[in-house]
């Protein structure tokens, strides 16, 4: 009997050696109703289908051999099924296969938007559900992270409503998924999600090579952009471009985190953050620690949900 608790990720291998093995060919059509396309990436897209013998709808993720190496689909699959029990982790069917020209897995199908979709630009959306959000991504994160795994790309569109007040989330697309301690040496470009850390492997203009060591890869990655997250749909607005010392406004927020100041003094706070309370630029610093070792879990924000998030004196926080 496999051990399916294992904290390393290891189980994960042994999945993808048992998956590489038994993977079937066939073609879409010949066991799938294409109803339409429901998303597309850089990935490849995903097709609303019915299953033609069962009739069940599903999500079909649909992944161009010429730009997939099959690792990396194996990889993906294999975290996505192993995680999928969670109540807020999109589901799968255990169908994975390949046809002559893509690597395809099928997903539960998630009717409904994803959060960004929602989010008012410069508004937000309404603290209460951001709160319900919140308390379920946090388990999620949990979860994966207990398995020895980090998402690595937790952002609005990776979240999936079942409703428009957020009673019912799903974290979704593991395609950047790795086990905790697997090494990056450099990526490309920078998201506003992205740790200071992960920032600090970034090739940028015209750089042909990073000059640190390479990122072992951790939980605290995914605590950092989920703080980003709950900034933004609280605000509806991003706290900084990157995370590197020439974004002012990170600087700003990174200098009012290490500063350490007992007591909270409002002209302090950077002005992008003012809008929230005290309660809630205590939980941002334990997310967002600079610092990754003295970074808090996403589990931390359990301790704040009972707590006002932003202050009630801030017109612009009225919905």
């Amino acid at each position: 009997m496999i051990e399916l608790g294992l904290a390393d990720g290891s189980l994960i291998d042994e999945l993808m050696e048992l998956t590489a093995q038994s993977i079937g060919q066939l073609e879409i059509q010949e066991h799938f109703n294409i109803v339409k396309e429901i998303g597309r990436g850089k990935y490849g897209k995903v097709l609303l289908v019915t299953h033609r013998f069962r009739g069940t709808p599903m999500a079909l993720k649909v992944m161009p051999k010429a730009s997939t190496k099959l690792q990396g689909f194996l990889r993906e699959y294999c975290i996505s099924l192993h995680l999928s029990c969670h109540p807020c982790i999109v589901g799968l069917f255990g169908i994975a296969f390949q046809s002559k020209e893509h690597y395809c897995f099928a997903q539960e199908l998630v009717i409904g938007r994803d959060l960004f979709a929602v989010i008012k630009p410069k508004v937000g959306i309404p603290e209460s559900s951001v709160k319900r959000c919140v308390l379920q991504i946090s388990s999620a994160l949990e979860f994966i992270h207990s398995h020895g795994l980090v998402h690595r790309d937790v952002k609005p569109e990776n979240i999936l409503l079942l409703d428009t007040h957020c009673r019912q989330v799903k974290l979704a697309d593991f395609g950047l998924a790795q086990k905790r301690g697997t090494l990056i040496r450099f990526i490309t470009g920078t998201l506003p999600y992205m740790a200071p850390e992960l920032c600090s492997v970034a090739l940028l203009d015209n750089q042909k090579e990073v000059t640190v060591p390479p990122l072992s890869v951790e939980p605290s990655l995914d605590t950092w952009a989920f703080a980003v997250v709950i900034f933004c749909i609280l605000t509806g607005y991003f706290p900084w471009e990157r995370c590197m010392d020439s974004d002012s406004f990170y600087q700003e927020f990174a200098d009012w985190c290490e500063s350490k100041k007992k007591v909270y003094v409002e002209d302090d706070i950077p002005p992008l953050w003012r809008r929230f309370t005290p309660e809630a630029m205590e939980m941002f610093s334990l997310l967002l620690a600079p610092d990754a070792v003295q970074r808090s879990s996403a589990g931390a924000v359990r301790a704040y949900v009972e707590k006002d998030w932003l202050r009630k004196d801030n017109g612009s926080q009225l919905l």
